[in-house]
């Protein structure tokens, strides 16, 4: 342990001294050179104490570089989980107005026919939503966060539609329960692009992501048109 100590602090003496190179290419060496000498020594376990000892960038781990990368994928589906989330508080608000014009201290699902209308609507737009978010997901990680992301926006504009619709006629929630349809439609053939792309690379090592990614990024405005 004498001699592993002298030797390291050989190497770091070096470093310190400087010999031309810049301070961060001075720290990649030092730690190529003691992880090279680590493994000749076959003390991996020391390595591993240094590793987490120092603050040059080569000695950090990759996982919180990957992490990053991950959360900057997934950014947008975010937001749009957010926003949906406040959606479904304004329709549990809705619902919850309606009880309370009712005069009742507890919660009834049956009542004046206003309030039947509200309820219907939220459970519907509640039964769909967990499909919804599967969806936008699986859509947004296998395929393009992007495409996936607009979607599920108009999704969300669209199941306002069908809210708003309901309150009134039947009839007027119609358009908006198509129009969600053909969305869920879409979620669900970029998550199955997605993982037919994932099979292909790992099976014959031939991988189709760009062309789906411009096929996903040119339909996805065309959801626009009702």
């Amino acid at each position: 342990m004498v001699m592993i100590s002298f030797r390291f602090y050989k190497i770091r003496e070096r470093v310190d001294s400087g010999l031309g190179m810049r301070k961060k290419k001075l720290k990649k060496a030092f730690c190529k050179r003691s992880r090279g000498l680590l493994k000749e020594l076959r003390v991996p376990g020391l390595w591993k104490v240094l590793q987490l000892r120092t603050h040059c960038d080569c000695c950090k781990p990759a996982t919180a570089k990957m992490g990053y990368e991950f959360l900057e994928g997934t950014v947008l589906l975010a937001i749009v989980t957010l926003i949906s989330v406040l959606q479904n508080a304004f329709f549990a608000h809705k619902v919850e107005n309606e009880n309370t014009k009712q005069n009742t201290r507890t919660f009834q699902r049956t009542g004046s026919p206003a309030f039947e209308r509200v309820y219907t609507a939220n459970q519907n737009c509640v039964d769909a939503y967990p499909t919804f978010l599967a969806m936008l997901w699986c859509a947004g990680l296998f395929c393009s966060e992007a495409p996936a992301a607009f979607a599920g926006l108009m999704y969300l504009f669209v199941r306002q539609k069908y809210f708003v619709g309901y309150l009134g006629e039947k009839t007027q929630s119609t358009p908006g329960y198509i129009f969600g349809k053909r969305i869920m439609l879409f979620l669900y053939l970029m998550t199955l692009a997605g993982i037919l792309n994932y099979f292909l690379v790992q099976l014959f090592g031939s991988n189709i992501e760009a062309y789906i990614k411009v096929i996903s990024s040119t339909i996805s405005p065309l959801l626009i048109i009702a």
